[in-house]
């Protein structure tokens, strides 16, 4: 199969149509995991007219193998890992802590460089729709999840523009709502559904994340 989607905006855009029974719910909150699902949830955000903020997740990355996922962190020191990955690839406690620590440095960095201070948003009681720019094993995802539901939303809306089936399978299970545009199988990555693909920049968080909040403040 052939790429499917032009870019993430192009992506988002596609999304939002598929999330539009939610759109002028005042309870909702779209939270993008950054860097690549921010141009997409950006696009859902604005067709919904929601707020739109960041949820911030690194995944952990096999020792030697970093674009393997063993599992993922999220701010508020929550961890999942992929235990069955760890007892395939035999991977030492000691070094999933190593790479714990790491990633889990990265987290603050990205929430000093991208939120400033800017409050956290509140997450109970709301609806979160969760965004990503696709899912490959769902580790980062699933930690995402697992960290909202920390602070007893609503509800968990999974949403993303591609995934394999058994990872969509996954996600059905873990949320409340997936909704993924396409599950194709076979499928390598997720880059490989896009026609531009190229990495989102620090910057670029940035800047969007800037004509968000101004948007939501000009508006409230």
């Amino acid at each position: 199969m052939e790429a499917v989607f032009e870019d993430r905006v192009d992506a988002g855009r596609r999304l939002a149509a598929k999330l539009m029974h939610y759109a002028g719910q005042p309870d909702v909150l779209v939270l993008a995991l950054p860097r690549g699902g921010l141009p997409v949830a950006y696009e859902v955000a604005t067709a919904l007219g929601a707020p739109l903020d960041l949820l911030l997740v690194r995944k952990l990355g096999v020792p030697d193998q970093p674009e393997l996922a063993m599992g993922a962190v999220a701010t508020g020191n929550t961890r999942v890992l992929n235990e069955d990955i760890v007892r395939l690839l035999h991977i030492e406690r000691q070094s999933i802590e190593r790479i714990t620590q790491r990633e889990r440095a990265e987290l603050l960095r990205r929430q000093q460089a991208y939120r400033g201070e800017r409050p956290e948003p509140v997450l109970a009681g709301r609806t979160l729709i969760l965004i990503d720019d696709g899912l490959a094993t769902g580790a980062t995802m699933r930690v995402a999840v697992a960290a909202v539901r920390q602070q007893r939303p609503h509800k968990v809306v999974v949403a993303v523009p591609v995934a394999p089936p058994e990872t969509a399978s996954l996600m059905s299970a873990e949320a409340d709502e997936l909704v993924c545009l396409m599950t194709p199988e076979p499928f390598r990555a997720v880059g490989q559904w896009y026609i531009q693909f190229d990495q989102t920049s620090d910057e670029e968080v940035r800047q969007i994340l800037d004509r968000a909040w101004q948007k939501q403040h000009s508006a409230s």
